[in-house]
Order: C-alpha cells, then structure tokens, then sequence
C-alpha cells in the first residue's frame, strides 16, 4: 500500500478524477445522497490531500485550511472493498500528524462519531441532516504540550 500526500495546487487531473470517482461512488451512489462534492476547494494552497493506494484508490481524507484559520478534515473515505481493512485509520492517522497541534474540526455522519473519537475528536452541539444523513460537529482541542 501506498500513501500519498499532494498539496492542492499540485493535485493532477488524474489524481483529482480518481479521488472525485471515490466520493462520487461512495457518499453520492452508495449512500444514495446527491450533493455537490466539488466545491472548488480540492486545489486550494491550503488543503492537502491524504491517499492509499494499491493499483486503485482505496482510502482518501482531505484537510483544509478555513479563511479564519482553522484546520477541518473532510471527505474522508474507504473504497467498499477496502472497508475492514484499517486504511481508514492510517489515512485519517495521517492527517491528524499532519495538523499536529493544531485545533481542527470535522463533520462526521454520526455512526462514524466512535471512529473520530480514537483521534480526540469531541461532539459540539446536536445532530443534524446534512444531504439526507444525519451529521454531527466534532472538533480537536489544541494541544499545548
């Protein structure tokens, strides 16, 4: 397996379609929830881009830097396939070493609030729907040493 790390201005079009067919395939036909997933962040200087590869994509994050400054991981996604494999923890391992002490945010569907929480991410607030699934704000306290 290979992990990859791309910054957004050097993502390829290659890369961008083959992580684009993963969210589409996973968070759009998978779980039947049509969106907007491109949303003209993926080539920001300030997102990165976390993927694990075999010969196909099988696990992705993204993390993004907001305009007041604060970190947020997204999209993050494990092929079908791959489910069960533990590729989604590296990937989201990944990111969070990435972010480091920084305090960071993300938007989880809520049966995946446990696996965030293994990465010292806290519920903030109630549940919500998102795109037809039910989401809840989690956030990463800065760490001061």
């Amino acid at each position: 397996m290979n992990l990859r790390t791309i910054r957004g201005p050097e993502l390829s079009a290659v890369d961008l379609q083959t992580i684009l067919r993963l969210r589409a395939e996973v968070f759009v036909v998978e779980q039947q929830s049509p969106y907007l997933d491109v949303d003209g962040r993926d080539l920001e200087p300030g997102t990165t881009h976390y993927l694990i590869e075999d010969g196909a994509l099988l696990a992705y994050a993204r993390t993004l830097t907001e305009p007041d400054g604060e970190r947020r991981i997204g999209r993050v996604v494990t092929a079908k396939d791959a489910r069960g494999s533990g590729l989604g923890e590296k990937v989201m391992a990944a990111a969070v070493t990435d972010l480091g002490d920084a305090r960071s945010v993300l938007e989880a569907q809520t049966y995946a609030q446990g696996f965030y929480a293994r990465f010292g991410y806290v519920a903030e607030g109630e549940e919500y729907i998102e795109d037809g699934i039910p989401h809840i704000t989690m956030r990463r306290a800065a760490h001061t040493g």
